[in-house]
């Protein structure tokens, strides 16, 4: 307290030019005092300049305001009460009143840590600050030296850098609101998770019930395929919380570091410290994914559902397609959409046709993978899952989860490719029938010599289909050196989908191309 107490003495009774105790004290219109010789002299130096200006604050004065300096009393009453001394070959002043002793008063060394407030070519406090070389000087040197430098005082800059570090804080603190809210859907979604597969697991065993003793087996099996999926996304849900609870804690931590920055009383100390703060690293979770719908393993109560039906002589057929779904559950955001040809193939799907849907001008070759439309009518039986006048055919496999396809178009233009539920309607000339004329199918027409719809650039012979069926997202890519985004239908799934090709001219090709 005493050197502080000292310090302000002397920055009260010392011309801040001289740096002696003050000589004829005035004072200049904005308040500062200085021996009349030394403010004269300072002035005489700005002549050139034609303006005037205070060595402390800079308030500028036009014209030279000699004769409006004041005298300052007050100074001048108590300059005879001071003496300067002389200790270990520091400068200070101490009060030396005539009526009392000096043996009253003590002399005590600067502290380190107010020593490093003294500028050491002029021993005066530093009050002001360079932003260009980010670093404090008093303010002779400020007229001096860095007289062309960007200088504020130190209190206003820390009042700016307090001003961004409460931006800072509140970005944080919204984060962590953000991120416990994100904990938060994580734990409803793991009871969501935990409750479907429950019951997904009681109507797979009611169902199997019934089929005893020839499903028996398939019951123990997809009821552990359940369970593991179950343990896979409870351990993804568990650990991208557990993530996000450390991240609140890494920016609670760091908020309390802003804060201990921001109560540094020190000017210099709380502008030597704030470079060394670490940068706010980007957020690791994001309101970067978001819940889906809770279905979770409906589909595979439903694909049990349609085991039940079809007995013995298709188990084989459709232990795959269950087992499939099962492991398709996923409950957070799907994984951004693929980007290159081979990110897409991660996710190829086999297609083949099913003749029984094929409308009876169109001939299935390879294997069921391709269709040509013919003027001849093929030898099909009658078949309630025809289309009976559109030119239309339907794939047997079912689609769900992440897939993707690729239809190779030939012959002559026109090509429909679509995706619809099972239910759609098969006989008439009804809209109902029609890929993408109803509620029930999604299509993109492929005229690849004459394109009606623009498009984001120019479509191959070769479409290739991308389906994220949970995410309910639909889009149809022209396949060349690279992947051409031709249109993308974002919706709400609520049944398998199944692929299929529409052509309308006598000679046209589309073929399921084999990816694996």
């Amino acid at each position: 307290m005493a050197q502080q107490e000292n310090q302000l003495d002397r920055e009260r009774f010392c011309c801040s030019i001289c740096l002696d105790p003050l000589k004829d004290p005035v004072a200049t219109g904005c308040g500062h005092s200085y021996c009349m010789s030394c403010i004269n002299t300072h002035w005489d130096k700005g002549e050139e300049r034609g303006s005037y200006s205070c060595p402390q604050c800079r308030q500028t004065f036009t014209p030279k305001p000699v004769e409006k300096l004041k005298k300052t009393g007050l100074l001048k009453a108590l300059k005879s009460c001071w003496v300067r001394l002389t200790s270990n070959g520091e400068k200070h002043l101490q009060p030396h009143l005539q009526a009392a002793p000096l043996k009253k008063h003590k002399l005590v060394e600067p502290s380190e840590k107010l020593q490093e407030n003294i500028c050491s070519r002029h021993d005066e406090v530093m009050k002001m600050f360079i932003r260009t070389d980010q670093q404090c000087i008093c303010y002779l040197c400020s007229v001096d030296e860095h007289k062309d430098h960007d200088t504020v005082s130190a209190a206003a800059e820390r009042t700016e850098r307090l001003r961004e570090l409460g931006l800072r804080r509140q970005t944080i603190q919204q984060r962590v609101q953000d991120t416990e809210k994100d904990v938060k859907l994580l734990q409803q979604e793991e009871e969501a998770v935990n409750g479907s597969a429950d019951k997904a697991v009681e109507d797979s065993e009611e169902i199997f019930t019934e089929l005893i003793p020839l499903l028996e087996k398939r019951s123990s099996d997809v009821k552990q395929q359940i369970r593991t999926q179950q343990q896979t996304e409870v351990s993804r849900v568990r650990e991208l919380q557990e993530r996000l609870e450390q991240e609140i804690t890494e920016l609670k931590r760091k908020d309390q570091e802003l804060k201990q920055l921001s109560d540094t009383e020190d000017h210099n100390q709380f502008l030597h410290n704030y470079p060394s703060l670490s940068p706010l690293s980007g957020s690791t979770h994001s309101s970067s994914f978001r819940i889906r719908p809770l279905r979770n393993f409906e589909d595979v109560t439903a694909a049990v559902s349609q085991v039940r039906g079809r007995l013995q002589d298709i188990l084989s057929e459709t232990e795959t397609e269950i087992l499939q779904i099962v492991s398709q559950v996923d409950v957070l955001l799907p994984q951004p959409e693929p980007e290159t040809r081979a990110d897409f193939l991660r996710y190829s799907q086999e297609i083949t046709l099913d003749p029984n849907t094929a409308y009876k001008h169109l001939l299935l070759s390879e294997g069921n993978r391709k269709v040509t439309w013919t003027s001849e009518e093929q030898s099909y039986s009658d078949h309630p899952d025809r289309f009976t006048v559109w030119d239309q055919v339907l794939s047997r496999e079912s689609l769900t989860g992440r897939c993707y396809w690729e239809v190779e178009m030939g012959g002559r233009e026109g090509v429909d490719v679509a995706v619809t539920y099972k239910n759609i309607s098969r006989a008439g000339f009804s809209p109902e029938c029609l890929f993408g004329c109803n509620d029930k199918s999604w299509s993109f027409f492929c005229d690849y010599n004459n394109i009606n719809t623009p498009v984001s650039g120019p479509v191959s012979s070769r479409v290739g289909v991308y389906l994220d069926h949970r995410a309910g997202v639909l889009s149809f890519y022209s396949v060349s050196d690279t992947m051409t985004l031709l249109h993308r239908v974002q919706t709400t799934f609520t049944q398998p989908l199944y692929a299929g090709v529409s052509l309308y001219y006598h000679g046209s090709t589309a073929e399921f191309c084999k990816l694996k």
